[in-house]
């Protein structure tokens, strides 16, 4: 999978998605990142320790694996941005979007992009 490719074509999806970025499993950016016309709501330092706390809760939720079956995907509504997270082999990927966001819609238009 073009990891750059596919963040890209998922900030496009909707003019409210902020950022669509791949995390490795030690919790690095490794491909996409902000829309050039958004503003970050955390800096630097923050996204390193949003980027580590995102891979250990999707490690976390695969120990419900065999009762629940796979994570697709999990979302927070947060007071200014709703984050989605999608596990794809051994990344994470992460989108913010703002909270006007149809959040019924939008994460399965990525799980048809991802090919989950």
């Amino acid at each position: 999978m073009d990891f750059e490719a596919t963040c890209k074509k998922i900030r496009s999806l909707d003019s409210k998605i902020r950022f669509a970025g791949m995390v490795n499993n030690q919790g690095r950016l490794v491909a996409g990142g902000m829309k050039e016309d958004k503003t970050p709501l955390e800096d630097k330092k923050d996204d390193e320790m949003l980027f580590m706390e995102l891979v250990l809760r999707t490690k976390m939720r695969k120990e419900f694996d065999k009762q629940l079956g796979a994570v697709k995907f999990a979302m927070s509504y947060r007071d200014k941005a709703v984050v989605m997270s999608f596990p794809v082999n051994e990344h994470v990927l992460l989108v913010s979007a703002e909270k006007e966001i149809d959040f019924a819609k939008i994460p399965f238009k990525i799980l048809k992009i991802l090919k989950i």
